[in-house]
């Protein structure tokens, strides 16, 4: 099993920044993909950037591109979302995600494990 827990989360005026990590425990060798979701309210899980474990390879989608980046330190087991310039639209729970897969992409069926999540509100 693998178990992920986030934190980081907050609330920050229009323009600021904060950077989310997810530390992953258990079984951290079957991890070959970690991904960043978000969910506001009334609206779907929206994949945000995900990274490969292995060798660093990242995406990040094109409503944040630009503006947070995706990074992960394998010696601590970590996966971080830093997010600058951030918007009121940018606001909801944000949620890291493992996979078993290494060539997932960012729909959140592919992703086999889940941590509880961390609120961001932007206010304007």
């Amino acid at each position: 099993q693998v178990q992920l827990v986030e934190s980081g989360g907050g609330s920050v005026q229009a323009g600021g920044s904060l950077r989310l990590s997810c530390v992953v425990s258990g079984y951290t060798d079957s991890v070959k993909k970690m991904g960043w979701f978000r969910q506001a309210p009334g609206k779907e899980r929206e994949g945000v950037a995900h990274i490969r474990t292995k060798d660093g390879a990242s995406y990040t989608a094109g409503s944040v591109k630009g503006r947070f980046t995706i990074s992960r330190d394998n010696a601590k087991n970590t996966v971080y979302l830093q997010m600058n310039s951030l918007r009121p639209e940018d606001t909801a729970m944000y949620y890291c995600a493992a996979s078993r897969d290494a060539n997932v992409a960012l729909r959140p069926s592919e992703y086999n494990y889940w941590g509880q999540g961390t609120q961001v509100t932007v206010s304007s």
